[in-house]
């Protein structure tokens, strides 16, 4: 008799990723259909997002887009659902969408900075998931996976904002582990540290060799891809004992002391 009985694939199941227009959140969706799950790819600017979509289907995946400002409510509710529906179900949600606004907390700018980013980077995952609560519940394994990032478990100057919401992140995920876990609706988060991504793109490119040889135990930046793994391997079915976790993909950077 095989002692392995669990599975170690997504074929067939429908994933949403929130941010999939770019970075992590496209690493994700191509990786989700190169494992042969159906993938809908949510993003607020329609055309990046539909070339990505483009590139899925040229490459014989099951995908589709949808345009959505993830500070809408009511938006998020009716593109959820309508996932859903076409679908028909949802097995996955993986909250990737983000935005970092700098400001200092004196700044003139910073009540903005503060209002944006907890509704993007926290108060919308909260909005998906219980859009996609229906759906899920009615999966043999749902997950939720939060992207959140090494600022909710250090910090930044300037960066507060990111930091309270990135924080919040880690925290919605273990209570709601908790809640939905008789379910068996596991929740996890992502914690990355520095990924080259379009938020990390202004930085000129010897700061960043600088940066990591000194705070990474790998000395360098990852990519998207790298991340993206990560986040496989909590969806898969196989997981299904893995839930509340905060697992930093961070090369190493959170356990350096010097």
């Amino acid at each position: 008799m095989a002692l392995s009985t669990l599975s170690r694939s997504i074929k067939g199941e429908v994933a949403i990723v929130t941010g999939a227009a770019s970075g992590m959140g496209r690493a994700t969706a191509h990786l989700f259909g190169d494992e042969g799950a159906r993938v809908a790819l949510i993003d607020i600017n329609e055309e990046p997002l539909q070339a990505v979509v483009k590139e899925m289907i040229d490459e014989g995946y099951d995908a589709k887009g949808w345009t959505l400002d993830l500070s809408d409510e009511a938006a998020i509710g009716k593109v959820i659902t309508e996932i859903g529906e076409h679908f028909g179900g949802i097995d996955i949600l993986v909250n990737n969408a983000g935005i970092s606004i700098p400001a200092p907390i004196d700044s003139d700018g910073y009540s903005a900075a503060w209002n944006k980013s907890i509704a993007v980077l926290l108060t919308a995952h909260t909005l998906t998931i219980r859009a996609a609560l229906p759906f899920l519940r009615q999966s043999a394994h749902g997950r939720i996976v939060n992207i959140a990032s090494t600022e909710g478990l250090g910090a930044t100057r300037y960066g507060s904002p990111y930091t309270a919401a990135k924080t919040g992140v880690i925290g919605l995920t273990r209570s709601l582990a908790v809640e939905l876990g008789p379910e068996n609706i596991t929740v996890n988060c992502i914690c990355p540290g520095p990924i080259n991504t379009g938020m990390t793109a202004a930085i000129d490119a010897d700061d960043k060799v600088i940066f990591a040889k000194r705070r990474t135990a790998l000395r360098r930046y990852a990519e998207p891809e790298e991340v993206a793994h990560g986040t496989l391997n909590f969806v898969l079915p196989a997981a299904q004992y893995i839930t509340g976790v905060a697992m930093p993909v961070d090369g190493g950077l959170t356990i350096r002391n010097a």
